[in-house]
């Protein structure tokens, strides 16, 4: 049976913000661009969505789903804003944003807002998506800076309306920090936040080294993978 820890008792004018991911292991870097978005886009919200366990043989580096869900459960205990949800976790085989987004908008209601939350380098993929038109009828995309990757190319995408080249330039060089765009029903947002220094595969790299991780890693999250003994 469904555990919705993100469940509470007013969603009808909440602005929820939508993080999936492998969090594999969820690190220092996802919660500050939780807590940065939040404040940005005057979130309610942020509702953490870890993916499920691969079909097939998982890969080598992939911690099991349920221990990379207890992990976000523990770096997020102390924050009432961030919740988990296990929607992708629960479901089995293949899991497509499309389907997670409308389950999670029946869930909260015609009225929520809820904000898709994409790094830069993962939403340029969007036209291969599942019924990508669908999905920007259902969601507003909030689409974060990566290094490496400029919103300018975001020009070039197909399905969006033309863009401002100008205003993409600006958030490229630093000149503007958000920019946001109707498409369809919603909006598509761009934001432009301070880069992060932590990744998941360097954690992993550093723990199968065994080199320390602290200030990588919420406290909880190094202690479960230690007892754990996962990634080494």
């Amino acid at each position: 049976m469904r555990t919705a820890t993100f469940l509470i008792d007013n969603w009808t004018l909440m602005r929820l913000g939508l993080l999936g991911g492998t969090f594999n292991p969820v690190h220092n870097g996802h919660l500050a661009i939780a807590h940065q978005t939040r404040r940005a886009l005057l979130l309610d919200r942020i509702l953490f969505i870890p993916t499920g366990d691969p079909p097939h043989k998982p890969s080598r580096d992939l911690a099991p789903a349920k221990d990379r869900s207890e992990m976000v459960r523990l770096a997020i205990a102390a924050e009432p804003s961030f919740a988990l949800s296990d929607v992708e976790t629960a479901r089995p085989g293949k899991s497509y944003s499309v389907d997670t987004v409308r389950l999670l908008q029946q869930e909260s209601g015609p009225q929520a807002r809820l904000f898709f939350l994409i790094g830069l380098d993962a939403f340029l993929d969007f036209p291969s998506w599942r019924e990508p038109e669908s999905l920007l009828n259902l969601c507003s995309f909030v689409v974060i800076s990566r290094p490496g990757t400029a919103f300018r190319a975001l020009s070039a995408l197909p399905l969006l309306p033309p863009l401002p080249v100008k205003a993409l330039a600006d958030l490229d060089e630093g000149r503007i920090s958000t920019l946001e765009i109707p498409v369809g029903n919603r909006h598509l947002i761009c934001l432009r936040l301070p880069p992060s220094e932590v990744s998941a595969s360097h954690v992993r790299a550093r723990i199968k080294q065994g080199l320390s991780v602290a200030n990588l890693l919420p406290p909880p999250v190094e202690s479960y993978i230690l007892h754990h003994h996962l990634y080494e």
